[in-house]
Formats: C-alpha cells, sequence, structure tokens
C-alpha cells in the first residue's frame, strides 16, 4: 500500500494547532527578554554562557514551531538548517551561535511574537466570544453577561443569538484565512536560506559519511575476529590434528582414525561458521528472494509470532535491500530482548520514491534512541539519507517508520501480503 497523500488540517484540527501555536509565541515573548539580557552581556563577555542557553532554547522552541507548521501543511515541511554548535568550548560554541545565519531569524520571528498572537487570537476571540453569547442567549450561564449586562425577559435573552451566530460564523470564516496569513508570514521567518541549506546538507553528508566508514570499519573488523576465532582456530586445529593422524597412521591405526573423525567435525564446524558468516554478511535468501522473502523467512524463524505485510511492485537497489533487511532483524532483535512483547507487527511499502519500514510491537515501551542498537540503526540509514523516527510512550506500543529514499526496479513477483 503506498503512502497516503498529505492534505492539510481540517478546520477543527487546525483549531487544535492554533492553541499550540498561541502557546508557542507566548513561550516566545517569555523568552524574548532573556535574549535581550544575554546579548548585553555579551557586549561585556560574560554573556557567552547565557547565550549559549538561551540560543539553545531559541533553537529549540523555532523548531517547535517548524513541526506545529509542518502539522498544519504537510504539504510543505519546513526544515531547519542549524549550524552544528561545537561539543565543547564556550567562546566556539557562542560564536556559533551568534554568527549561524539561522539564529538571526530565529530572533526575527522570536521579535514578531506579539503580531503573531494577534493573528492567531483574532478568529479565537471571536469564537470564544460567540460560544459565550450563544450559551447566555440559551440560559445556559449565569444571569449577567461579562457582569455588565442582565436581560430580564426572555425575548432579550434569545435577541442576542444573533450577534452570537454572527460572531461564530465570522470566527469559522476567518480561521482559515488568518491561518494561511500566519503560514505564509512563519514560513518566510523561519525558512532557512538556500546557502544554509546547502550548508547543512553538507555537513549532514559529512557526518553520514563519516559514520559509514566508522560502520565499515567495525563490521570488517568483526568479521577478521570472527574469522580468528571461529573458523581460522577450527582450521589450525584442522591441520594440527592430520598432522598427528600422518605420523600415527602406520603405527596407531586406532588413534589415527579418531583424529581424522575428530578433523571431519572439525571441517563441518569451521564451514557452518563459516556459512554463518557469510549470512551475516549478505543473507543468502535476500539475494535470491528479496526483500520480500528475507523478511518472511527472518519472521519464521523468530520465537515471537510476527505479522508481516509488504506491498512492492518491485526491489530496491541491494545496498538499500541490505541495509532495510539489517535494521529490520535489530529491530525485532530488540523487541524480542527488551519489550517483553506477545506480537510484532512489521509493515513494508514504497511510496513517493521512499522505502517506508514500520515495525510495531505491543511491549511494555519506553525504548529510546540512545541504545547502541538503535543508534547502530540510524547510522546505517544515514549513508542513504533515510530516518528513522521512534513513539515507544511508557507501557506501549512502541512503533518505528523507517524511511529510506529509492527507487524499485524490477517487477513484482511474490503475493503482496502474509502472516508469519
Amino acid at each position: 500500500m503506498a503512502t497516503a497523500p498529505h492534505h492539510r488540517a481540517g478546520r477543527l484540527t487546525t483549531l487544535a494547532y492554533l492553541f499550540l501555536l498561541l502557546s508557542q509565541n507566548i513561550a516566545a515573548l517569555l523568552l524574548l527578554p532573556l535574549v535581550i539580557a544575554s546579548a548585553v552581556l555579551t557586549l561585556l563577555w560574560i554573556g557567552l554562557p547565557f547565550v549559549i542557553l538561551t540560543g539553545t532554547l531559541l533553537r529549540t522552541l523555532a523548531h517547535s514551531q517548524r513541526r506545529t507548521l509542518t502539522h498544519l501543511n504537510p504539504k510543505h515541511p519546513l526544515p531547519f538548517a542549524y549550524r552544528p554548535i561545537p561539543p565543547a568550548g564556550i567562546t566556539r560554541r557562542g560564536a556559533t551561535i551568534i554568527t549561524d545565519p539561522a539564529t538571526w531569524k530565529d530572533l526575527l520571528w522570536l521579535i514578531s511574537g506579539a503580531a503573531n498572537i494577534t493573528l492567531i487570537a483574532l478568529p479565537l476571540t471571536l469564537l470564544a466570544h460567540g460560544t459565550l453569547l450563544l450559551l447566555f442567549a440559551l440560559g445556559l450561564t449565569g444571569p449577567t453577561l461579562y457582569d455588565t449586562y442582565t436581560p430580564t425577559t426572555p425575548l432579550q435573552h434569545l435577541l442576542l443569538l444573533a450577534p452570537a451566530l454572527l460572531l461564530l460564523a465570522l470566527g469559522y470564516l476567518l480561521l482559515p484565512l488568518t491561518t494561511d496569513l500566519y503560514l505564509r508570514f512563519n514560513r518566510l521567518l523561519l525558512s532557512p536560506s538556500e546557502k544554509a541549506r546547502l550548508t547543512a546538507r553538507v555537513a549532514h553528508l559529512a557526518t553520514s559519511r563519516a559514520n559509514t566508514i566508522d560502520t565499515q570499519a567495525a563490521e570488517i573488523r568483526r568479521i577478521e575476529r570472527d574469522l580468528h576465532d571461529g573458523a581460522q582456530a577450527r582450521l589450525v586445529a584442522l591441520g594440527m590434528n592430520l598432522g598427528m593422524a600422518e605420523q600415527i597412521v602406520e603405527h596407531d591405526p586406532h588413534t589415527a582414525r579418531a583424529l581424522l573423525t575428530e578433523a571431519r567435525e572439525t571441517t563441518r564446524h569451521a564451514l557452518t561458521e563459516l556459512r554463518d558468516l557469510v549470512r551475516g554478511i549478505h543473507p543468502p535468501v535476500l539475494v535470491e528472494r528479496g526483500l520480500h522473502g528475507a523478511v518472511h523467512a527472518l519472521a519464521l524463524t523468530h520465537h515471537l509470532p510476527i505479522t508481516v505485510t509488504i506491498d512492492l511492485n518491485g526491489r530496491p537497489a541491494d545496498p538499500v535491500e541490505s541495509a532495510a533487511y539489517f535494521a529490520i532483524a535489530e529491530l525485532l532483535t530488540n523487541t524480542a530482548k527488551h519489550a517483553h512483547a506477545t506480537h510484532a507487527w512489521v509493515h513494508i511499502n514504497h511510496g513517493r520514491n521512499r522505502l517506508v519500514i514500520t515495525v510495531a510491537d505491543n511491549g511494555t515501551g519506553g525504548a529510546n534512541t540512545t541504545g547502541s542498537g538503535l543508534t547502530g540503526i540510524r547510522r546505517r540509514l544515514d549513508a542513504f539519507d533515510g530516518t528513522m523516527n521512534l513513539t515507544s510512550p511508557p507501557g506501549g506500543p512502541t512503533i518505528v517508520t523507517l524511511e529510506i529514499p529509492c527507487a524499485l526496479s524490477s517487477p513484482k513477483t511474490l503475493p503482496s501480503s502474509e502472516t508469519a
């Protein structure tokens, strides 16, 4: 099933998001004096720690605003492009924040907080006042309106219906208009420049390239270690057994026969370890049957019941297929070890030139991305410009969504859905 197209939020959803935007802008107004104070203290060279603190808070607040605006209009996501803050050095960290063009755009948005609040509050005020008038006209509130007007007859109550309905209609009509104006205005303030976007892109690619190199180096070390401790040790033992058998075969054939039997067992174990090692590098089922067959085979051999649903009209490129398979295997291993789940689900589909993988379980939840397994998955996906999103509230469920940009090649030859 291809991913569904994004749609703009409806009026009721927009209304809920407006309250969230209002709270974010109120927080921005509260943060503004702290930013001004840290800027003044920076002139005396004692405000750099405050700049780092307020700059980090400003980034967090502005990014939450971007996420909310993206939820309001998912067709036009609002990215961010900050320069990475160095891990150490107060002067370097403060200078990075101050010289970052994205910081100055965030400051412009911060200063515009009063205008944003006015724009948001207009339809909300009309709707709130209209609702109160309507309830008062129907006699569902107290006897006095705003402590200033007390109708004495039912007719005077009903006469308030007209302005109440007018205010509600006006607020309802203004809601999409003011929201659209707010979106345009804040998109102009918070959208990164093309230069900042390219700079952030280059930094991301450099980081992902370094992570990929580190991951490949770690994988090579793992293969070397497995060969040294496993197959190589068994082959050395095999050579010793054959050498001893060769020396005693004439005068002690019984012992030589036992050594040859042991050598045969050593050969069998060495072949098994080599097969397991090769399977860990690139499973044969992945080559033969693609991601569809490999994931179903993985589910069948897992001790946890796993429902697999796959809808692919072709096969991704081999590197993408391998990364997706090992990411799913790692997630299912984490589920079996830590989630205390009784069932897991894997759903794979392709849409908008992205491979979308969802792995969910009914376990206890509480997972986070700080674990080495999930960090390894994120690094693996970074090599393909992929993303990983984790939702795991305490008590569950845990839902991990992986997205990898890719195209599909050969046509689909397997059924689209099975349950393991």
